[in-house]
């Protein structure tokens, strides 16, 4: 294999690229220097691995918003992480940014979630704080002293997997949560990488729409109130008015932008779907309660001395067992640690 592939794709980044992307040939590096790859660029490597990574395959049994639900087509942690990946990368394209990191930090994002989706991470957070209050001490296990789904992802591609990523994928990855609060201006604003702000915007546009296509499906919604007919009347047209808005009004500038009528739209249907499918939901099935209740009572068993497997320890060590859980395993396991097995005669 000729040794020039990756510095040619490099030249034509340094070329063709906008002059805000993020270069690969001027990335600031690893953590652990690495002699370069014949072929593929430090993003196109940091992609990879994260792609083949077991916390990347997990996802794939992770909730997204519907737990456990009975059909093929609801999304998981795994289709919202490649969705976002898409939107981000068109819109990358289209802006001249670099599409390899974009992929990169998109793919890495939610390797941090819990089982269960967002139930599970409040559960967890919520659980960690309860062990703190009841501690002898805090010197005994001082951390973590609290939960956050991309703290976590940041800590698996550090440490638990070591796939010492680049600086710039790790810091995309380590910044992109919202949760409730309006997208803003200052979202836009490339905090690390303009491809950073590129992911977090894609990733409001994806949960949105998918998660607004869910709920139609699931007939937790039977329609969408007129005040969004702007976006368009299906789920492409929804996705591409958003994604054109920000092409047209982020094109050769220093940050992301939405219009103000748009960023009000998506800011006002992020609310609607709080109010009428994700805090809904969990009055409506009882999976919700059932689902934070087992995340809280595997912490406490596993927090405890010597309820760990081999390779983990203490708080933290009971906080990355469980949050690599997959909702499957979680259930596995609360069902062998918590409900009798049949007796039967030898």
């Amino acid at each position: 294999m000729p040794h020039h592939v990756r510095e040619l794709t490099e030249q034509r980044e340094l070329q063709f690229l906008s002059p805000f992307a993020a270069k690969a040939a001027e990335s600031l590096g690893r953590q652990v220097p690495e002699d370069p790859d014949p072929v593929r660029t430090c993003f196109q490597r940091d992609r990879d691995r994260i792609l083949h990574s077991k916390p990347f395959r997990r996802l794939k049994h992770k909730t997204q918003v519907f737990i456990d639900p009975f059909g093929d087509h609801y999304r998981t942690r795994l289709t919202h992480s490649l969705e976002v990946a898409q939107v981000a990368r068109t819109i990358g394209r289209a802006l001249r940014l670099n599409e390899d990191l974009i992929e990169a930090i998109a793919l890495g994002h939610d390797v941090g979630h819990t089982p269960f989706g967002h139930a599970g991470e409040s559960a967890l957070d919520e659980a960690i704080q309860e062990y703190h209050r009841g501690a002898a001490t805090e010197a005994a296990d001082p951390a973590p002293r609290g939960f956050r789904h991309y703290e976590q992802s940041l800590r698996i591609v550090d440490i638990l997997e070591k796939l010492n990523l680049s600086h710039e994928t790790r810091m995309g990855i380590g910044g992109h949560s919202k949760g409730r609060n309006d997208l803003s201006a200052h979202d836009g604003e490339p905090t690390s990488t303009l491809e950073a702000a590129v992911v977090r915007i894609s990733d409001r546009v994806a949960y949105l729409n998918h998660d607004l296509d869910d709920a139609l499906r699931s007939g937790i919604i039977t329609e969408i109130p007129a005040a969004f007919d702007a976006l368009g009347h299906t789920h492409a047209q929804r996705i591409g008015t958003m994604v054109e808005d920000v092409i047209v009004n982020s094109l050769d500038k220093p940050a992301i932008r939405m219009s103000e009528p748009l960023l009000g739209c998506v800011n006002d249907l992020k609310e609607w779907l709080f109010e009428n499918v994700y805090l809904l939901y969990p009055t409506l099935y009882p999976d919700v309660p059932k689902a934070k209740y087992l995340v809280k009572d595997l912490f406490h068993h596993f927090a405890q001395p010597g309820n760990l497997p081999e390779g983990y320890e203490g708080v933290q060590g009971a906080v990355d067992y469980l949050a690599g859980m997959t909702d499957r395993f979680a259930i596995d396991t609360f069902t062998r640690l918590r409900l009798p097995n049949a007796w039967r005669l030898p």
